[in-house]
């Protein structure tokens, strides 16, 4: 996956979706009360790290906090040690049925800041009285141990911003990309270190069957979105008895390859422009007259016209076709932001780059001071580089660019070129991108959205029928993932099965 092409849940609503109101009505337990590990037998020299007790102490809002400590290699559990931050909100009823730890997306979204900020917008009333429910920063992300890339702020606005030489997929442009992503990851070797080459997606996993342990869960309950999903299957691929009730919402498939998940992403998008200018035209301050198709051509016609003559913002950065395409594609996410969307392509066509900006900054998640407020952008390419590097054949990439084109008119050549990136990366990549099927795992249920941009609905179809119990549960709408954020069915079906264990009869197509 490329990094224009996912994103976390968390990230896209930022600003869009206001901090939970976390209930004063009931108190979690003093500060340091502490949780009682499973006690079962675990491969020797893993004990010291699956008996560890948790001290939680009070945080803001009603929160606990904790840390737990994993090993940096799995494989040498006797060598260094990483952090891992958690929050858990408990159980508002009084009495959990466990825990239930939660996954934003990314990779590289903060579990942490998702539950701790926004509980509400990640799981509802039923299933806060019946779990604790817990976030976590993976290994690599934020206050966990981080991957870290740059020592002021500045670096990584050059990466993420300067627009590179030349026109996009020529000799020399390739070189420029080349030659930065090169950068980039040596940058982030050298601050660091051996963590680098550790923060995979299969140890992760590993320390998701460990935290379910600590924690004090015979099995483990989970609700991932987005990437959280792959993290999921990867989970129950390797702890197949260890799956307790598993819900992935807007899954990625293990097996798309580079150019097949860029592609599927790139209609997926496109179909979410096309609904939105669908709807615009019936909104009074669409900045937008004519056809669906004119208006596609006219947005086709600005990207490009950025690539030529890029729009100066007051901070000194110029608005290219890149930042632009950041800055439409984090609306998409959700409907109820399309008022954005106007906003941004209102904002732009007068020749201010400000508002653009705002929305790329956001998903890049910069503040407005100049810093930024997690490690996104490093830990999302360092766990996907991680996870399957590319060999960046520039006539394989122009080929793909080509027909990448055609699929999606629009947002096909702001997807290309992603080959550039992970083939420089400085640490070797770890995971086969093959399909899951994990034998003798509990019910999985899949919730796919028809419409979603992001994680393509067929993406959540073949998860489901590949699992060996998956059981797919499909929403007919607009938007990236569904649970909580869409109607009364879906949430139904996702409270029933992960309170009850009711695993639906059959897809309730809602």
């Amino acid at each position: 996956m490329t990094r224009r092409a996912v994103t976390a849940v968390a990230l896209a609503m930022i600003v869009l979706v206001p901090l939970s109101g976390c209930v004063s009505w009931f108190l979690p337990p003093s500060a340091g009360s502490t949780s009682t590990p499973t006690a079962e037998d675990v491969t020797p020299g893993l004990e010291p790290f699956y008996t560890q007790v948790l001290t939680w102490s009070n945080c803001d809002g009603g929160m606990q906090c904790a840390t737990a400590e994993a090993p940096l290699d799995w494989s040498d559990p006797g060598g260094d040690a990483i952090n891992l931050s958690l929050v858990r909100q408990p159980a508002t009823s009084g009495t959990a049925l466990g825990s239930l730890l939660v996954n934003p997306g990314g990779p590289g979204g903060s579990g942490f800041d998702f539950v701790k900020d926004t509980v509400d917008y990640a799981t509802d009333e039923r299933l806060q009285s019946s779990f604790d429910i817990v976030g976590f920063d993976p290994r690599g992300v934020n206050r966990s141990t981080p991957v870290t890339c740059y020592s002021d702020p500045s670096e990584l606005d050059a990466f993420i911003y300067d627009i590179l030489p030349g026109a996009p997929g020529s000799d020399g442009w390739i070189a420029a990309a080349n030659a930065t992503t090169a950068k980039f990851g040596e940058r982030c070797l050298e601050l660091t270190g051996p963590l680098l080459g550790h923060v995979d997606t299969p140890s992760a996993a590993r320390d998701l069957d460990m935290l379910r342990a600590i924690l004090g869960d015979e099995k483990l309950n989970y609700l991932g979105y987005s990437y959280g999903t792959l993290l999921g299957q990867v989970y129950a691929e390797l702890f197949p008895t260890k799956t307790g009730r598993l819900v992935l919402d807007g899954a990625v498939d293990p097996a798309s390859d580079d150019f097949e998940g860029t592609a599927t992403q790139a209609q997926g998008f496109e179909s979410a422009l096309k609904a939105f200018l669908e709807d615009c035209r019936s909104q009074k301050d669409c900045p937008f007259s004519g056809s669906v198709d004119a208006s596609l051509t006219t947005i086709r016609a600005l990207l490009d016209a950025l690539d030529a003559s890029p729009i100066a913002n007051a901070d000194g950065r110029q608005l290219g076709s890149g930042a632009m395409f950041t800055a439409i594609i984090l609306p998409l996410y959700n409907a109820d932001n399309w008022g954005s969307l106007r906003q941004l392509f209102a904002t732009v066509f007068t020749g201010d780059a400000s508002y653009a900006f705002e929305l790329a900054d956001t998903y890049n998640g910069r503040d407005p001071d100049g810093s930024y407020a997690g490690n996104q952008t490093e830990a999302f390419i360092s766990i996907n580089c991680l996870d399957a590097h590319g060999d960046g054949d520039i006539t394989q990439m122009r080929s793909e660019a080509a027909e990448l084109t055609r699929l999606a008119p629009v947002f096909g050549p702001q997807m290309s070129w992603g080959g550039t990136g992970c083939p420089n990366w400085p640490v070797p990549s770890k995971r086969d991108r093959t399909p899951i099927v994990a034998p003798g795992s509990a019910d999985i249920i899949v919730v796919g959205t028809t419409n979603d941009p992001a994680t393509p609905y067929s993406w959540a179809q073949t998860v489901a029928a590949t699992l060996e119990n998956g059981h797919l549960v499909t929403y007919d709408g607009e938007g990236h993932t569904a649970y909580n954020k869409s109607n009364d069915c879906v949430n139904n079906a996702v409270d029933d099965f992960l309170v009850d264990g009711t695993v639906p009869s059959a897809d309730p197509k809602c």
